[in-house]
C-alpha cells in the first residue's frame, strides 16, 4: 500500500514514520493498514531484537510495541532502549491483565500505552498525541538556550519577554503554578515549558483535559479506582496522579472540577496522597502540579463555584498568557511563521501577504488569539489564488465585533453565507485540491482526521469501514 502524509491534531508535525513491533501478524498487520490509511509512514518488525537492529539505522518518531512477546518482552524492549539514542515516542500495547506492567513501562520512559482490544480511531488518535509530544519535546532546546521558538511564545514584544522570564525564573523549582489567560493564548505551551525546563524533564509530564470529562469519572481518572469500586469498573486504573509521580500533573481548566472533588483536590496538594476510589490504601506520590485555567478564579471564588482554600493553594505562582490583541507587533513575527510551517506541510513556497491583509490583521481584535491566527494563515494559505494574499481573503474569516477597529465589508458574497456554509466550502475546495485524498485535506485545514471525517459525514459523504484485530 502507498504510503501518505499524516494528518496528526497537531498539524506541525509531518512526515511522522512509526514502526510497529508485535509476533502476531493478524494484530501487526492490521496496525499497520490502520496507520497507513491514517496517511503514516509505517512499518513492522515480528520481534523486539529485530526492532532494535532496525533503530540503529532507520529514525521514528513512533515505536508501537507489544507487551507480551517471545525471546524479549515489551518491558525489555523498552529498557533496552533507554540506552540508545532513538528520539521515538514509545506506545505499549497491552491486555487488562498486565495494566500493571503498562504503568512501569511509562516509568521507564514510555509516552502512554493503549488496551486491548482497541479500534482504528483509538489507535489513531493515541499515535498523533504521541507525535504532538515529541513534537513539544523537539521544541524544548529554547528553554535552555535562544535558539528557535515553540509557536505560541513566538513575539518579541516587552510582555511575552517578561513572560519568558518569569517562565526561567519558575521552571527549576517545585512550586505549583497557576497558569491564567484566554482561550488559545498557549496555557499548555507554557506548562510545557516550565516541565521541560524542570528537574523532573526526563519524568513524565501527564495532562487532565478537565472539561472533557463527566463529574463520575473525574475522581476516576485523577486518582485511580479498583476493580468493582463501581458500575462498569471491571478492572482497576491508575490515576493520573499516580502516573505523574516523580514528574508533572497538569490540570487542564481546573475549574471545571466540581466543588465535591475540589475537597479531595486540595488534600492531594497539602499532603500529596490519596486513595483510589474503592479502595483504602493510601498512596503517597511526589508530583509537581500545574493548573490552567481561561476565567476569572477569585470571580469563580466569590460565586461560590470555586474553594478558596483550593485557589490559594493552586495560586502559587501565577503566570499570565496575554492576549494576542496586547501584543500586535507580535503579529508580523507570528504570520511569517505560521506562513512558513504550511507551505513546508504543503510543500509549496510560502504565501506573502499584501499590505491590505497586514492591515487587516492589526486592525483586528483576535477572540480566539494565537489559534485563531494560524487557523486563519492556514485556510488562506490552502486557499490562496495566488502566491500573494489579500485581505478580501480574509476578511470572511473574522468575527465582526464591536471591539474591532478596522471596517469589515460586507457586501462580498462570502458574508452572506451563514458560517456553517462558509466552513463546508473551504473543506470541499480543499478536498478538491487534493483530489478527495482525507489525510492531506486534514493536515492542510490544520484540523485532525477525524474532525474531517465527522463533518464529511455530516456533508452526507460515505465514511470508511474502520477494523482493527483485538488479537495478539
Amino acid at each position: 500500500m502507498k504510503t501518505k502524509h499524516p494528518s496528526p491534531e497537531n498539524p506541525a508535525v509531518a512526515g511522522a514514520r512509526v514502526l510497529v513491533v508485535d509476533d502476531h501478524a493478524p494484530a501487526r498487520e492490521s496496525m499497520i493498514e490502520t496507520l497507513r490509511h491514517a496517511g503514516y509512514q509505517a512499518d513492522a518488525c515480528r520481534a523486539a531484537p529485530e526492532a532494535l537492529a532496525r533503530l540503529a539505522t532507520e529514525s521514528y518518531d513512533v515505536v508501537i510495541t507489544d507487551l507480551r512477546m517471545p525471546g524479549m518482552s515489551g518491558l525489555e524492549f523498552i529498557r533496552a532502549l533507554q540506552h540508545r539514542p532513538h528520539g521515538a515516542q514509545i506506545v505499549m500495547v497491552t491486555a487488562h491483565a498486565t495494566v500493571a506492567s503498562a504503568v512501569e513501562a511509562m516509568r521507564q520512559g514510555a509516552f502512554d500505552y493503549i488496551e486491548k482490544p482497541f479500534d482504528a480511531d483509538q489507535l489513531e488518535q493515541l499515535v498523533a498525541r504521541a507525535l504532538e509530544h515529541g513534537h513539544v519535546l523537539d521544541q524544548r532546546s529554547p528553554v535552555r538556550s535562544a535558539g528557535q521558538q515553540p509557536t505560541a511564545m513566538i513575539g518579541s514584544s516587552a510582555v511575552m519577554q517578561s513572560l519568558r522570564t518569569r517562565i526561567a525564573q519558575v521552571a527549576p523549582t517545585r512550586e505549583t503554578v497557576l497558569i491564567t489567560g484566554e482561550s488559545g493564548t498557549g496555557k499548555e505551551l507554557v506548562a510545557r515549558w516550565l516541565h521541560g525546563a524542570s528537574d523532573r524533564r526526563e519524568s513524565p509530564l501527564v495532562s487532565l483535559n478537565c472539561p472533557a470529562l463527566s463529574s463520575h469519572l473525574m475522581e476516576s481518572e485523577l486518582f485511580g479506582h479498583e476493580r468493582g469500586a463501581f458500575t462498569g469498573a471491571e478492572n482497576a486504573r491508575t490515576g493520573r496522579f499516580e502516573l505523574a509521580d516523580k514528574g508533572t500533573i497538569l490540570l487542564d481548566e481546573v475549574t471545571e472540577i466540581e466543588l465535591s472533588l475540589q475537597a479531595k483536590l486540595l488534600r492531594v496538594l497539602q499532603e500529596r496522597s490519596f486513595e483510589r476510589v474503592g479502595s483504602s490504601q493510601t498512596i503517597l506520590v511526589d508530583v509537581r502540579v500545574l493548573a490552567t485555567t481561561n476565567r476569572d478564579l477569585p470571580a469563580e471564588v466569590a460565586a461560590g463555584r470555586f474553594r478558596a482554600d483550593l485557589f490559594y493553594r493552586l495560586n502559587v505562582v501565577p503566570l499570565i498568557v496575554p492576549p494576542l490583541r496586547d501584543r500586535p507587533e507580535d503579529l508580523p513575527e507570528l504570520v511569517t511563521h505560521f506562513l512558513g510551517q504550511t507551505a513546508q506541510r504543503l510543500q509549496k513556497e510560502a504565501c506573502t501577504l499584501r499590505r491590505d491583509a497586514q492591515e487587516l490583521l492589526l486592525e483586528y481584535h483576535w477572540p480566539g488569539n494565537v489559534r485563531e491566527l494560524e487557523n486563519i494563515i492556514t485556510r488562506a494559505s490552502v486557499l490562496a489564488a495566488g502566491p500573494a494574499i489579500g485581505a478580501e481573503e480574509l476578511r470572511p474569516w473574522l468575527i465582526q465585533s464591536g471591539e474591532t477597529r478596522g471596517t469589515i465589508a460586507d457586501s462580498t458574497d462570502s458574508m452572506s453565507l451563514r458560517l456553517e456554509d462558509m466552513e463546508r466550502k473551504m473543506i470541499e475546495a480543499t478536498l478538491d485540491r487534493y483530489a478527495g485524498h482525507r489525510a492531506k485535506t486534514a493536515e492542510a485545514l490544520g484540523i485532525g482526521l477525524r474532525t474531517l471525517s465527522g463533518k464529511l459525514k455530516g456533508y452526507g459523504y460515505a465514511p470508511r469501514a474502520k477494523s482493527m484485530a483485538k488479537a495478539g
